[in-house]
Order: C-alpha cells, then sequence, then structure tokens
C-alpha cells in the first residue's frame, strides 16, 4: 500500500534485497524502503547504514534491478518505485 509524502506523491513500500558484497556491508539480506524513487530509497539505505562505512563504497559500484528491470545508466531519481515492490542490489562479481 502506497502512502503519500507532503505534497500528496504517492510514497511506496517495498523491499530492498542486498546480494553479496552488498549484503555483507548492510549486515542484512534485506529491509524495507518507503521512497518514491529509487534515489530516495538508495539515500535513506546510506542513512541508516552510516554506521558501516564499507555500505556506501559498495553501494557506489552496485548495479540494480526494479521490479525485475534493469536500471542501467537511468537517472535513480527518475526512476518511480512501486508499492509491493522490489529493488535488487547487486554488486560487481568476477566471472559473470
Amino acid at each position: 500500500m502506497a502512502a503519500t509524502d507532503a505534497v500528496d506523491v504517492p510514497v511506496a513500500i517495498g523491499t530492498i534485497r542486498y546480494w553479496a558484497a552488498a549484503k555483507a556491508a548492510a549486515g542484512t539480506a534485506e529491509e524495507p524502503y518507503r521512497a518514491v524513487t529509487l534515489a530516495d530509497a538508495l539515500a535513506a539505505a546510506r542513512e541508516r547504514h552510516a554506521g558501516r562505512p564499507e555500505f556506501a563504497r559498495v553501494l557506489a559500484n552496485c548495479s540494480f534491478l526494479v521490479d525485475g528491470d534493469p536500471v542501467g545508466t537511468r537517472d535513480h531519481a527518475r526512476v518511480r518505485l512501486a508499492a509491493g515492490g522490489t529493488v535488487e542490489v547487486l554488486p560487481p562479481f568476477a566471472g559473470g
């Protein structure tokens, strides 16, 4: 279910899933998001994990899937999140 922020923009509530090095850096496999865009969700995650300096470094090198779709080079501020959606955080890995 979506809530709204101060200017009545729908705020989506969903799940961020961390994989491999991102999971280790976050100290969790997944956590909820409450955000309008991918940029908002990632900024909130950086704040939540401010005490884990490795997290921001790893996140800066990750790729993202939003509801199964690759974000690629799109501006994260323009990637809208859906209620009940999922953001997959994928660090680089060898052998892909």
